[in-house]
């Protein structure tokens, strides 16, 4: 299972983007891209979601059925 943050970190290269344009481009600061991308444990999602349009991808809830 791949992680949020490698996830972004991937769609990042893959589009030819640093660190710096990423956090340009989805308005928010080069130290969130950072944290990010290292795996810090909490993060606003709305943020992560800046970054995830970049890339037409977007977080949401998930419903956790029981068994």
């Amino acid at each position: 299972m791949e992680t949020i943050s490698a996830h972004i970190k991937q769609k990042r290269k893959k589009f030819g983007l640093s660190q710096v344009e990423t956090a340009q481009r989805a308005g928010v600061g080069l130290r969130f891209i950072r944290d990010m991308e290292q795996g810090k444990q909490t993060l606003r999602m709305d943020k992560v979601n800046d970054v995830l349009a970049l890339f037409g991808e977007a977080l949401g809830p998930i419903k956790i059925t029981e068994e």
